[in-house]
């Protein structure tokens, strides 16, 4: 297959350089993310993403190979940090807490670092956060791929609750886990939807705000279900 040279240095093969290839890729995934936050997987192709990203379409096979790969990279791509900066914020939370913890605190340490990168992580990340709203809610393949990204530190998430919630049954802490996913996401799709719910008293864009209500509703959420009598 035959690459389109970018401009600036080029390696062997007319093969972008290292450097220049590092910028391209970047560029292309940044692009790709906010195309599909915008208008989901079915409605890109990769030909408005190379017109996006100010490439040739040959460029984006070179580097990612068929749309699905290029998607599958622009989620790994923040996935990982989150996945790292979750797993470090509740193995800390818990180091510090023993035998102390809450539902809130835990729930607070997992979900915080999704937050503050909404909050504070420029447009990506608020591209990146509308994206996986979008894959979280999509019935035909949005549960496996939310499996192969996320599954280690969710589990992480169930395994530490229990310890803190040692009355706990497993299928509870999981189907609170899928209220919170759904609270969370939806938090930080930033839709607008509340500004206009509550006549300008609420706002979206506020995640100071709903972070501070957030986790106290999801923890208190876990424990009613916990608590609640069996029947």
């Amino acid at each position: 297959m035959t690459t389109a040279k970018p401009k600036g240095r080029t390696g062997g093969r007319g093969r972008p350089s290292k450097s220049v290839g590092v910028d391209l890729k970047e560029a292309i995934l940044d692009s790709a993310e906010g195309l599909f936050a915008r208008h989901g997987f079915y409605g890109v192709t990769t030909r408005q993403v190379a017109s996006e990203a100010g490439v040739d379409t040959a460029l984006i096979h070179y580097y990612f190979g068929a749309k699905r790969e290029l998607f599958d990279a622009v989620l790994l791509r923040r996935a990982e940090i989150l996945n790292r900066d979750r797993a470090e914020a509740m193995t800390a939370y818990e180091a510090a807490h023993p035998g102390t913890m809450t539902a809130e605190g835990i729930i607070a340490a997992f979900v915080d670092p999704l937050i503050e990168r909404a909050h504070s992580g420029g447009q990506g990340w608020k591209n990146y956060c509308a994206l996986v709203a979008q894959v979280n809610n999509t019935p035909a393949w949005g549960g496996e791929t939310m499996h192969r990204f996320f599954d280690p530190v969710v589990h992480q998430l169930v395994e530490t609750l229990k310890r803190a919630l040692p009355d706990a049954e497993l299928p509870d802490l999981y189907w609170c886990y899928q209220f919170l996913t759904g609270s969370m996401m939806l938090t930080v799709s930033e839709t607008g939807r509340i500004d206009q719910l509550s006549d300008g008293q609420c706002h979206s864009s506020d995640l100071d705000a709903a972070r501070q209500r957030l986790y106290a509703y999801c923890a208190a959420g876990f424990e009613a279900v916990v608590r609640r009598p069996r029947i």
